[in-house]
């Protein structure tokens, strides 16, 4: 069932996660974007998930499957979102290029380089578009954020970044939830919270891969094995350095300090904004203290910038344009994509071996 010129690109999503629910949402918000499908493997669960999205958005029901594979088998699905457990991405991933269906994959993304390399090889080969569910790369917030650093009248040159991503999971999430399941997850806190991070650090280095890594000392770990709690520091050739934490045992934190040689950028919301329709940033530009050090000669200013969608909405919409963009036969899939998720990827690796080495540096 071929799609006409425009039309929007019929998503398809394999498995009923908690954030299915919400790209769920975000493709009906997406006007570029259209719900067609659902798979579970168990076909009463795909039934109620297809009519609790439909409800929500006063729309007509998606299809629903009883299987991941008859969701690649419908020829009217054009591209797929896969939130499944890790372990479970590079087999659904591959089956979805393969079949000629555009790959937007939960993060993380893998749980190693080589598994994303496979995924990323066979998306290539097939002409499809790849892209993580990294949703807050797509908020008009952060472009707004990436004018300030690059400007080097008001940023100067980058010096010093610093993220935490945390929140403080119950006692059933730390004993049931797939996250902590070696066979499912096994990347714990480290992929789930510190894939915001590490990415977030990433982007405020323009995608300028470090140096070194070393995880930071004393990582907690449940008794199978599962990171509960970690961090880890960068070093770049050139002076820079960041630090990250990411934790399943700390309250709630979503933060983004970065620093230069004349200015600093401050955020506390990075992956999950306050508000749907509004976010904002601290920045501060050429400050100093004031005579004796009793106050600032400037304080921090407040960029607020209106979302018109929700991010993940934005990421949608975003990845349907490149979809169609591919289909209407106008363009080739963008690599941009895949390059920023390897290099997360490559991150997340090399702290994981350090942890593994009892903390010791990592060459990149």
């Amino acid at each position: 069932m071929a799609a006409a010129e425009g039309e929007p690109i019929r998503f398809g999503i394999l498995g009923c996660a908690t954030i299915a629910r919400k790209v769920a949402r975000a493709i009906h918000l997406s006007p570029n974007a259209a719900l067609h499908a659902v798979g579970s493997r168990s076909l009463p669960k795909a039934r109620a998930f297809a009519a609790a999205v439909a409800s929500a958005a006063a729309a007509a029901p998606p299809r629903a499957y009883g299987s991941y594979e008859e969701v690649l088998d419908d020829p009217a699905v054009e591209a797929v979102y896969v939130p499944l457990p890790t372990a479970l991405h590079l087999g659904w991933a591959v089956a979805a290029a393969e079949k000629g269906k555009h790959v937007l994959l939960e993060k993380p993304a893998a749980l190693r380089v080589s598994d994303l390399d496979r995924i990323l090889e066979v998306c290539q080969s097939n002409g499809v578009q790849f892209m993580d569910g990294s949703m807050w790369l797509h908020h008009h917030r952060t472009a707004r954020m990436r004018q300030f650093l690059s400007d080097p009248t008001l940023f100067g040159n980058l010096r010093v970044i610093h993220s935490t991503s945390t929140f403080r999971a119950d006692a059933v999430f730390l004993e049931h939830n797939i996250r902590v399941k070696p066979d499912l997850d096994s990347l714990g806190a480290l992929g789930d919270l510190g894939w915001y991070g590490i990415g977030a650090i990433l982007w405020a280095a323009d995608y300028a891969l470090p140096a070194t890594a070393t995880a930071l000392p004393a990582p907690q770990l449940n008794q199978a094995g599962v990171l509960l709690s970690c961090g880890a520091s960068f070093h770049w050739h050139d002076g820079k350095a960041a630090t990250f934490h990411s934790s399943f045992l700390s309250a709630v934190s979503m933060d983004l300090s970065v620093h230069g040689s004349g200015g600093s950028l401050q955020v506390t919301d990075l992956a999950i904004p306050f508000r749907e329709d509004r976010a904002a940033f601290e920045s501060t530009a050429g400050a100093h203290f004031s005579e004796l050090h009793l106050g600032w000669s400037r304080t921090p200013e407040e960029v607020a910038v209106e979302a018109p969608l929700p991010q993940e909405a934005m990421m949608v919409k975003e990845f349907a344009e490149l979809a169609m963009g591919v289909r209407d036969g106008f363009r080739r899939p963008e690599p941009k994509w895949g390059e920023v998720t390897r290099k997360t990827q490559l991150l997340v690796d090399a702290v994981k071996t350090s942890i593994e080495l009892g903390c010791k540096t990592v060459d990149l």
